[in-house]
């Protein structure tokens, strides 16, 4: 429950310390007195939006600390599952709004988004404001309402799992659907590719292997070429060693009488054998030189293979392999589709039957909550004073949608005789407030919030429909805290802690001021509420007397 509330600088409140108590807290004051100050406060700490405009003027931050003691196990849960600390069953929550218009946000002191605080929140208050009664006029808000007073979601929860595999295998269905639409055009272009790469039978790096061996091999031609060459200029016709023997037999004559001449012969002679060994090794390395014309012819229809194919996809070697596997893989899935569009459409069909089943006996058990919460529902309205209205759903069956096949909307009927009618059509401001605190008695003990804020649920209402509603506030705050923001003492009156809202002057400034009131105090404040300023002695009586009467309830 909400134990106490800090805040400093909020508008026209400086600094005020609000004790709050486990069961019914009244907030009264005059208009203007910064009741709807304190609302705006609260809703800051829960992570609503706030603006700047909301920080007393001339401060340089607003401040808003909440104390949450008896911590639900489910809010505690959820503490633990953000790993928040929370002691003894509490935790603090304060909310900074910068006069520049940023804002901190804190939990237990440790700095927090906002989006957590309304997370939290949600889970520790629920405010009813007069914005809310048009949850009543929007029927899609209904089937909630019905469900929450139903407080069993067994079967919701069974459906639901059914309903979001069923579309899930609707949604996969229609994919595969869709692809097979353009299948065959698919085919032919993956067929292409596995018959094109598939053909060469690649590896990774092949292409690079390939050049290599293929330079080396062209290599080999050139060389025989060449060795074959030197040893026709050698041995060859007109080769240099059938000159060089012309040479010797020319100057062989004269080698007797001229020294010079015979040294010049015997080099002639042994350039001859000379050549005749260069020859005869350059004959040898010839035959060492390997040389496979196929192996060359095989090397360079196969590199103009892979290169054209690199060209078409324009990729590397790898990227050609890459490109063959993806090929192979996506084929044998589009062949096997057929096969999987078929299984997915037997279970669609099971899983809408399993879900067309669930979602009547869902439909049949929201007929029993709507018989149980016409009865519930009609008997707090009469209690609140509304004893002619009867409530009514309508509960219809149409398509299925994650909340099941149920369409649900509430009707009344105003006076006895008529049939009933949309509340849109039918309830006015008052009556909208009545119902609603109707609904909200009957699901009090249905949720697991503790907090239930009512800002001024008493628009359009007086006398003893007032202090039917103070009676049904007061009945809600004996299973929850309930904090109620009115102008009527029918509900003042009703509360186990009173809270004076109260405008003051003091220098030249205006200030607002909370005060927990004592038994003096509150007859005071309910003989003003009830007669004005300056209450008569009888007006004070009259008070006291009401304050006794309501406790004895």
């Amino acid at each position: 429950m909400l134990k106490e509330i800090y805040i400093q600088n909020l508008a026209v409140i400086k600094e005020a310390v609000i004790p709050l108590d486990s069961r019914l807290n009244i907030f009264t004051g005059e208009t203007g007195a910064g009741k709807s100050i304190l609302i705006n406060g609260i809703n800051a700490v829960l992570g609503q939006r706030c603006t700047k405009d909301i920080v007393r003027t001339g401060c340089d931050k607003a401040v808003i600390t909440a104390l949450f003691t008896n911590l639900s196990p489910e809010v505690c849960e959820k503490l633990d599952e953000l790993g928040i600390s929370h002691d003894d069953e509490e935790i603090t929550v304060t909310r900074e709004i910068s006069a520049d218009g940023g804002s901190v946000s804190r939990i237990n002191q440790r700095t927090a988004p906002a989006a957590l605080l309304k997370e939290i929140g949600s889970m520790l208050i629920n405010i009813h404001g007069q914005h809310d009664n048009q949850i009543l006029l929007d029927s899609e808000k209904h089937l909630q309402i019905l469900d929450d007073f139903g407080g069993d979601d067994t079967l919701l929860s069974e459906y639901r799992v059914t309903f979001r595999e069923l579309q899930q295998t609707a949604r996969k269905l229609g994919e595969l659907k869709k692809l097979e639409q353009t299948r065959v055009e698919r085919s032919r272009q993956l067929n292409e590719i596995i018959d094109d790469i598939g053909e060469l039978e690649l590896r990774d790096g092949e292409d690079e292997e390939l050049e290599k061996e293929y330079e080396n091999a062209k290599n080999s031609e050139k060389t025989i070429i060449a060795i074959k060459t030197a040893i026709n200029a050698i041995t060859g016709e007109e080769a240099a060693s059938d000159m060089i023997v012309s040479a010797e037999t020319e100057i062989a004559g004269f080698t007797d009488t001229n020294e010079m001449l015979n040294s010049l012969y015997e080099r002639l002679s042994a350039a001859e054998i000379e050549l005749a060994d260069i020859a005869s090794e350059l004959e040898s390395l010839a035959d060492k030189v390997e040389l496979d014309g196929q192996r060359l012819e095989y090397l360079g229809t196969r590199l103009n293979s892979i290169n054209k194919l690199k060209r078409k996809y324009a990729t590397d070697c790898e990227g050609l392999v890459k490109l063959y596997d993806d090929a192979c893989r996506e084929i044998m899935q589009l062949e096997s589709s057929d096969t999987e569009i078929k299984e997915l459409m037997a279970k669609r069909e099971e899983l809408l039957h399993k879900v067309t089943e669930q979602a009547k006996a869902l439909y049949e058990y929201r007929e029993t909550v709507a018989k149980r919460f016409t009865e519930r529902v009609t008997a707090e309205l009469e209690f609140l004073n509304m004893a002619g209205v009867i409530i009514a759903v309508r509960h219809e069956k149409g398509k299925l949608t994650v909340n099941g096949m149920d369409t649900v909307e509430f009707l009344i009927s105003a006076n006895k005789g008529e049939e009933p009618k949309s509340i849109s059509k039918i309830a006015s401001g008052g009556e909208l407030s009545r119902i609603m605190l109707a609904l909200k008695s009957v699901i009090a003990d249905k949720d697991s919030i503790p907090t239930m804020i009512f800002d001024e649920i008493d628009t359009g209402v007086s006398g003893k429909a007032a202090q039917k509603i103070g009676i049904k506030l007061r009945e809600i705050g004996k299973v929850r805290q309930v904090i109620c923001v009115t102008h009527l003492s029918q509900i003042a009156v009703m509360a186990d802690n009173h809270l004076l809202i109260e405008k003051q002057i003091v220098g030249d400034r205006t200030e607002t001021h909370v005060m927990q009131l004592d038994m003096d105090g509150r007859v005071s404040e309910i003989a003003r509420i009830m007669g004005g300023d300056d209450p008569s002695a009888l007006m004070l009586d009259n008070a006291r007397a009401e304050i006794q009467k309501a406790s004895e309830l």
